[in-house]
Parts: C-alpha cells; sequence; structure tokens
C-alpha cells in the first residue's frame, strides 16, 4: 500500500511538472524553427544531458541491465562500444554540424543530408522522412511498451489503460512545447537516470559484499556462457560477435533525435567554444555513468537474486524493478520505479518531434508559420496514436526492437553525414544509394537469422553505405558550409 501510494503521488508531482514545463515552453514557441531547434539558443548543461538522455531509452535502463542478467559478462563490451559512439558524436561531430546549423539556419538533419542532393533533393528528402517515421513510430512504441507494462504491474491496472495515460502526457507537453519542452524534460529525465544509475548498482554491490564476492557469486551461480566474454562462442564466431556488439555504436552519429542538440545548441557571443566545450563534458560524463551503471546491476542482479529464489523473475527486462524492490524500502521503492518510469516514457517525445519535423517541415516549407506550426503539431499526435497502437497490438522484447530502429536510421544517415562532414560534396544519385542501401540492408538481415552480435545487421549495413557515400564524392573538395549554403 505504501509503495502503490508513493508511485502515485510522485507520478502526480512528476507529469504535472511536465505540463507546467509545456506551458512555459509554449511561450517561447512561435515559429518551426522554434519548435524543432528551440531557435539555437540552447545552453550547454541542457544540450548535453538531453543529447545524450534522449540517445539513451528504456533499453538503457531495461534493456541493458535486462541482457547483462540474461547473457553475463560478454555484455560488458557494451561500454566500450556505447561510449566510442558518443565520443566520436561530442568531439567530432558536434563541433562541426554546431556551426553550420548556425551559419546557414539549418533546422534538421534532412537539410544537411540533402545539402548536395541537387535535382535528386525531393526523392532524398522523401526517403529521409520515410525512414524516420518508420523507424521512430517503433521505437516510442518500445517506450510506450516498457512503461506500460510496469505501470500495469505496480498497480495492478490493465496495460491499455496505463499505456494510453501515459502516451497522453507526453503529448500534451510536446504539443505545447515543442523542442523546448522536450528538451528541458529531457534534462530532468536524464538527471533522474543517473542519479538512480549511481544509487542502485552501489546499493546492489554492497548487498552482495563487494567486487570480489560479486565474482565469486558469478562464478557460482552463472553457466560457463555467461562467464564467458565472448558469449560461449570460439574463434572466427568470437570475432563476428565482438564486431557485432561494437556495431551498436556505430549508429549513434546518424540519430536525428540525437545531433538536433548539436544544431541547436547556442553560440558564445564572445566567439569561444566554452558552451561547446561544457557540453562535451557532460554529454560524455552522462553515458559512462548510466551505462556502466547497468551494466553493473545486471551482474549484482545474477548474484542477488539467485539467493534469493522467490525474487527470481523470468522477465530479464524486469529485473531493474526487482533488485529495487530488493533493496528500498516500500515509500523508497514507489519514488525510484515512478520517477525512472517517467523518464522512460518521456524518452519517446524526442523521437516524435523528429518525425514531425521530417513529415511537416522537410516536406512543405513554404507554409505560414502558424500552418506550419499546426501542421506539426498534429502530426505529433497522430505518430502518438501510431505507436500507441503498435505498443499495445504488437509487443515485442524492448531491447531488440530499439537497437533494429537505431541501426537502421544510423545506417541510412550516419555515413553520408561523415562524408559530408569531412568536406566532401556526394553525388546526387549517391546520396540516394548511400541512405537506401543502409536502410534496406538492415531491415533484410533483421528478418535473417541473427548470427552471434547480429555482425551483419549492425555492421554490414553501415559499411556498404559508408563505401557508397565515399565513392560517390565528387573531385573537387569543398568546405562542407559552403556545400549546405549552396
Amino acid at each position: 500500500m505504501a509503495q502503490s501510494t508513493a508511485v502515485l503521488i510522485t507520478l502526480v508531482i512528476y507529469n504535472l511538472a511536465l505540463i507546467a514545463i509545456g506551458l512555459w515552453a509554449t511561450k517561447r514557441t512561435q515559429s518551426t524553427e522554434d519548435f524543432f531547434l528551440g531557435g539555437q539558443n540552447l545552453g550547454p548543461i541542457v544540450a548535453g544531458i538531453s543529447s545524450s538522455a534522449s540517445a539513451s531509452s528504456a533499453w538503457s535502463l531495461l534493456g541493458a541491465s535486462g541482457a547483462t542478467y540474461l547473457w553475463g559478462i560478454s555484455m560488458l563490451w557494451l561500454f566500450p562500444a556505447i561510449i566510442a559512439g558518443y565520443l566520436f558524436n561530442w568531439l567530432w561531430m558536434a563541433p562541426r554540424l554546431s556551426r553550420f546549423s548556425r551559419e546557414h539556419q539549418v533546422v534538421t538533419l534532412t537539410d544537411v543530408l540533402c545539402s548536395s542532393a541537387g535535382h535528386y533533393k525531393k526523392p532524398l528528402t522523401l526517403l529521409c522522412s520515410f525512414i524516420i517515421v518508420f523507424c521512430f513510430t517503433f521505437y516510442v512504441a518500445s517506450q510506450f511498451q516498457a512503461a506500460g507494462n510496469t505501470f500495469a504491474t505496480t498497480f495492478g491496472i490493465e496495460v491499455q489503460t496505463a499505456l494510453v495515460l501515459g502516451a497522453a502526457i507526453i503529448l500534451i507537453y510536446t504539443l505545447l512545447g515543442g523542442f523546448w519542452a522536450v528538451c528541458v524534460t529531457d534534462t530532468v529525465q536524464g538527471l533522474l537516470m543517473s542519479v538512480v544509475a549511481i544509487m542502485l548498482p552501489i546499493a546492489a554491490l554492497i548487498q552482495v559484499g563487494g567486487v570480489t564476492e560479486l565474482w565469486t557469486g558469478l562464478q557460482q551461480y552463472s553457466s560457463p556462457t555467461q562467464l564467458s566474454w565472448f558469449g560461449g562462442h570460439t574463434g572466427i564466431v568470437a570475432v563476428g560477435f565482438i564486431v557485432g556488439t561494437f556495431g551498436v555504436g556505430l549508429g549513434n552519429p546518424g540519430q536525428p533525435h540525437v545531433v538536433n542538440r548539436f544544431m541547436a545548441l547556442r553560440a558564445d557571443s564572445d566567439g569561444s567554444q566554452r558552451s561547446l566545450r561544457q557540453a562535451q563534458w557532460v554529454g560524455i560524463l552522462w553515458p559512462t555513468l548510466v551505462f556502466g551503471g547497468m551494466l553493473l546491476l545486471g551482474l549484482c542482479a545474477r548474484v542477488l537474486l539467485a539467493q534469493s529464489p522467490t525474487s527470481a523473475t523470468d522477465d530479464p527486462e524486469q529485473v531493474f524493478f526487482v533488485v529495487t524492490r530488493e533493496l528500498f524500502n516500500p515509500v523508497m521503492v514507489g519514488i525510484v520505479i515512478a520517477a525512472v518510469l517517467s523518464a522512460i516514457m518521456s524518452t519517446a517525445d524526442s523521437q516524435l518531434l523528429v518525425s514531425a519535423s521530417s513529415l511537416s517541415y522537410d516536406l512543405q516549407k513554404d507554409l505560414s508559420p502558424q500552418k506550419a506550426l499546426l501542421r506539426s503539431r498534429i502530426t505529433v499526435a497522430v505518430i502518438c496514436v501510431f505507436s500507441t497502437l503498435i505498443a499495445l497490438y504488437a509487443p515485442t522484447a524492448i531491447f531488440s526492437r530499439v537497437l533494429f530502429a537505431w541501426a537502421a536510421i544510423g545506417a541510412a544517415f550516419a555515413p553520408l553525414l561523415i562524408v559530408l562532414l569531412m568536406g566532401h560534396r556526394v553525388m546526387p544519385l549517391f546520396c540516394l544509394l548511400s541512405m537506401g542501401f543502409g536502410f534496406v540492408l538492415t531491415v533484410i538481415f533483421n528478418w535473417l537469422p541473427s548470427p552471434p552480435g547480429d555482425y551483419l545487421e549492425r555492421v554490414l549495413p553501415f559499411a556498404v553505405a559508408l563505401g557508397l557515400a565515399w565513392f560517390g564524392r565528387e573531385p573537387q573538395t569543398v568546405n562542407v558550409s559552403e556545400a549546405i549554403k549552396t
């Protein structure tokens, strides 16, 4: 009873805060540029946390900890794979996109990708919009599914009711405030996630008895496969497993909802790079804490739940909450569950906003500001409804669904974007081929039986798309800012 009451109180306070943020952001949202990019005046703390948090959804808490609990220490390869993607984004990509967006008023990632498309601009824009909406509809559905299932378990209510309520809250503050509301709520979400990602693994490790006892417990309660750094694979298969795991980080540079924070980062009036450097520190430190903590939690859960058979669960993606209930009193459990679930739900807002920008802004830029803003908000509502229906009637594992959407959109956009930001123009036909092959190959390999590490799905499409973009370079090398201008 105390737990349910604490959850309910925390949820009410948190969601009222989200709506209040949306109302505040409404005053700062007067155009589509404000709605989708916040007037390019995002501070470094908000940019750093919201960018990194929007790249990390339900799978970073539930999926990463659950996968480590299920598969063992081989999942620790996820840590360098993911952090490498963040390092590349913040140290190499962020300075370029931040500068170019300010100089040339680039509002969306599609604007950048189509910068050298020429007479292929319309089909390339259509392809960008299709890929974004297709991938993010499933991505958002996974967030709704994660939150809905856990709300239903906590309160004993119907999953359908939990999903609809959660989607409604997200829809309200996203419609009200657009990019400003999304960034501020993502920052709140990121802070909550980081606090929990530090507190919960430390408490679990203390309960286990420390690092030495953790390793002893893993040897006692784990299978040989779970104790293998290569997931029980040997030879070339083990290499494929590692390559595939590192392939998770390849998708990071191509995520529109991540890189748009780089484009929205404010410029320092004195011409320095102080804001960018601050955002870099924040944006890299955050995933280090969150992913490191969740991987540690998964290992500790393997020992804790084995020692407490009554707490065992058949669903690895519920391990996070099972351990929370084991370690904390009912009131604290309620607060943790409510805060983290609200944070997970709010992750979907960034994908909704990017999808709306693709369907409304990118495809028709000649509308009046009022009509464009109205169409953008209608698009957000429609996509939210479709994602809710998918979560209700086509549920699947959060971990696999998110990684598929992540890989597909990353293989489609990241290779071409990297080549463009290196200062090259890419021939229009090869822009289309690079994007198309990256996306289609990921979808095909996702349908086929998965090899260890899913390297075919995560690495090969990216490599093919990068090869096409590189091969399609025009002979002259130009400054990419000029390419965007023309």
